[in-house]
């Protein structure tokens, strides 16, 4: 196997064999292949695209490369939840615990942040001492008697998606139908799971832009699913703009927090129902779309849903006090706000990028070694369609980092549009594949 000979195939648009796929991707696991190489047939992907038989192929090869767990001895349905990415997208931390709670097991493997969008381990690991990095045998053993357990993807569940993964967040080869559904897809086959519902976003907050992109990769997500035996269901939702209000690690985390003990905005709860009663109707078909969101709202109105998240933040080394006192939190030393400079309806956020100001403010990660600032974040204040007046709030944003935020308030104004009529508001949910 020449690695030059594959990319340059690539490149032309060929269609890669099998054993090309496979050759190429385990040598580069193992160290065979340098990044730079890597790199390459990344952009040629993304540029050229792939055969549906070239992604099966390249799931394959990521989902065999390490090993795949086993929930059959969990006593009830095993199902997971995934988002393609956005700003502003917590719904899993709410999720998990929710679904936990009604009997569901939930063996979540996040990511980390990839390009604009936020990750939801990076998340978790805002809250003191979570750890994200448990052994396989004790994540198993919590999944099976707590219902849940939310960790990283490890050496040993797909290793050749982890080193990809990590190289396409900094060489802009995130957008990809192929490497997108192969990442997620050879991730949840091996977390041994029953059924799975996928939040694919739309918009310009999303990697997948329009309606149609959006479609595409819902469509290629699901057909993996089903070839491999598992109930998938996918929801294509708006990320026209954030969701939610906060927009940052810690700031989503208490937002998700806030969510939990029923005082969450009304766009993030709403997804967040409609995801877990796809999961809930899989385990029961019998239920109603109506009585499953009911039973999740039960359990943020009667606290166990938030009691479940502080159960989980314990057993895997977090400090739970800070949920239950958010204020104790340390704070960003700098933090300015974005007013109308004029009154109207505000009709147009740029989501994207607010994403890429956040990474600004060190949110997120340049590159793959990069540190975040788990205090570093943004406070949507408006919606679109809210009607502004002059010297309304629009967004606070916080940082340490004085010279990043004056930076990012400099170019304020770019992120929103106001105009004198009011606009059309997208539905938060557009469709769902099956």
């Amino acid at each position: 196997m020449i690695p030059y000979q594959i990319i340059e195939k690539k490149s032309r648009g060929q269609q890669l064999s099998h054993s090309e796929i496979s050759d190429f991707i385990l040598a580069y696991t193992d160290g065979s292949i340098p990044d730079y190489q890597m790199s390459a047939l990344l952009m040629a992907i993304f540029i050229k695209g792939m055969s549906t038989e070239e992604t099966l192929s390249l799931t394959k090869v990521m989902l065999e490369s390490g090993e795949q767990m086993d929930f059959s001895s969990a006593p009830g349905f095993v199902a997971d939840k995934h988002s393609t990415g956005g700003v502003g997208d917590k719904v899993s931390i709410l999720l998990a615990p929710i679904l936990a709670v009604l009997d569901i097991h939930i063996p979540m493997i996040s990511g980390r942040g990839l390009g604009h969008s936020g990750g939801t381990l990076d998340k978790l690991e805002s809250i003191p001492g979570f750890d994200v990095n448990l052994d396989l045998d004790d994540w198993k053993e919590m999944v099976i008697k707590e219902h849940v357990g939310l960790i990283g993807q490890t050496g040993n569940i797909c290793p050749a998606d982890k080193k990809i993964y990590a190289l396409r967040d900094v060489t802009a080869t995130v957008r990809s139908i192929p490497l997108i559904s192969a990442s997620i897809m050879s991730k949840k086959i091996a977390e041994g799971i029953q059924g799975l519902v996928l939040d694919v976003k739309t918009g310009n907050g999303a990697f997948m832009q329009t309606p149609a992109e959006s479609r595409a990769l819902a469509n290629s997500l699901v057909s993996i699913g089903k070839g491999y035996g598992i109930k998938t269901t996918a929801l294509i939702t708006d990320m026209n703009q954030p969701l939610g209000s906060a927009i940052g690690n810690w700031f989503e985390m208490e937002e998700s927090v806030r969510g939990l003990q029923g005082d969450g905005p009304a766009d993030l709860m709403e997804v967040t129902y409609a995801l877990g009663a796809e999961i809930l109707r899989m385990s029961n078909p019998n239920l109603s779309e109506a009585a499953a969101i009911e039973l999740q709202s039960k359990t943020v109105a009667d606290g166990s849903a938030f009691e479940k998240l502080k159960r989980i933040t314990e057993l895997q080394g977090g400090d739970p006090g800070v949920l239950d006192d958010l204020s104790q939190y340390p704070k960003a030393k700098y933090s300015q706000t974005l007013t109308a400079t004029e009154s109207g309806y505000l009709s147009h956020v740029d989501t994207m990028a607010l994403g890429f100001a956040g990474i600004q403010i060190g949110a997120g990660r340049r590159k793959i070694t990069d540190a975040i600032d788990y205090s570093s974040g943004m406070y949507m204040h408006a919606r679109i369609g809210d009607n502004l007046g002059r010297g309304d709030d629009i967004i606070t944003v916080y940082s340490n980092d004085e010279k990043a935020l004056e930076e990012v308030m400099a170019k304020g104004e770019e992120y929103f549009s106001i105009n004198q009529s009011p606009p059309e508001i997208p539905p938060l949910i557009l469709e769902r594949i099956e």
